[in-house]
């Protein structure tokens, strides 16, 4: 399981030292349970994935999508054939999107039944400035290469700042992404400049990477990082906290919460 905040963050918020590492354990277990219920009160994902995901058709030109789509990849017809991702629109056109539709003669069929004929593979999640979501974390990959089967990362300077100046640049907790595939940062020793990470994460493949190879970090959605990090504070301090009770959630989720569209 993700989360939307990193260690380091809630560490911050709570006033805590990053050599302060008793409560690890349950700092983690809280915010890995905030983005639960953030994810699940809002009916959305805010951290992106690539999926194949199968869609009915109701609509030879438009396809209802059930989920937001980031960025489609391909799109693959109910009898198999590839439609050109040329040819599908993604409605709305400037943000995540929530349906797709067909122009240039291309039209959505089935060889036998239209229920879950037509697999959309995409990145799919929701992010309010996708452009801007990945930012670069001014460091490469510094192993030669770095294996597919690789767990361990090897960075030039694990705690520096980040293109934007930020520090440390790498943190438990973050989504980092190396060309197609993403990685889960597990932990970070900033002494020998090592990160443990998990390969192929949120849908993607583990691949080799050469010496040199940028490395991206993930920036969730501003707000709901913020909230995240609100909801995790609560969790770890509940009984002392009440500033942020469990019903000022649903207000905060408000804007954020997916709505669904009949067909």
């Amino acid at each position: 399981m993700y989360t939307l905040s990193t260690l380091h963050q809630l560490r911050q918020r709570l006033g805590l030292a990053d050599s302060d590492t008793a409560d690890d354990a349950r700092l983690l277990e809280a915010l890995h349970t905030a983005t639960a219920q953030i994810e699940r009160a809002a009916e959305r994902r805010f951290c992106p994935r690539r999926a194949d995901v199968k869609h009915s058709i109701t609509n030879s030109r438009e396809l209802l999508l059930d989920d937001d789509l980031l960025e489609l990849v391909a799109l693959t017809n109910g009898d198999g054939s590839a439609i050109p991702t040329a040819n599908a629109l993604l409605l709305p056109p400037d943000g995540p999107a929530g349906a797709l539709r067909l122009v240039g003669g291309s039209a959505f069929t089935w060889a036998e039944t239209p229920v879950n004929a037509i697999t959309v593979t995409g990145i799919w999640g929701w992010h309010d400035h996708w452009d801007e979501a990945w930012r670069g974390a001014a460091d490469t990959v510094r192993d030669n290469p770095l294996a597919a089967g690789a767990t361990i990362l090897t960075v030039a300077d694990a705690d520096g700042a980040d293109s934007m100046g930020e520090a440390p640049r790498f943190q438990v907790g973050q989504l980092l992404k190396i060309e197609d595939e993403y990685l889960w940062v597990l932990a970070v020793n900033p002494t020998t400049n090592v990160l443990t990470v998990q390969r192929g994460a949120n849908g993607t493949t583990a691949a080799p990477h050469a010496l040199n190879t940028p490395v991206s970090v993930y920036q969730p959605p501003a707000d709901v990082a913020a909230l995240a990090l609100r909801r995790a504070a609560w969790l770890y301090k509940e009984p002392d906290n009440p500033a942020f009770a469990p019903d000022s959630l649903e207000e905060a989720l408000a804007s954020l919460r997916r709505l669904g569209v009949k067909a």
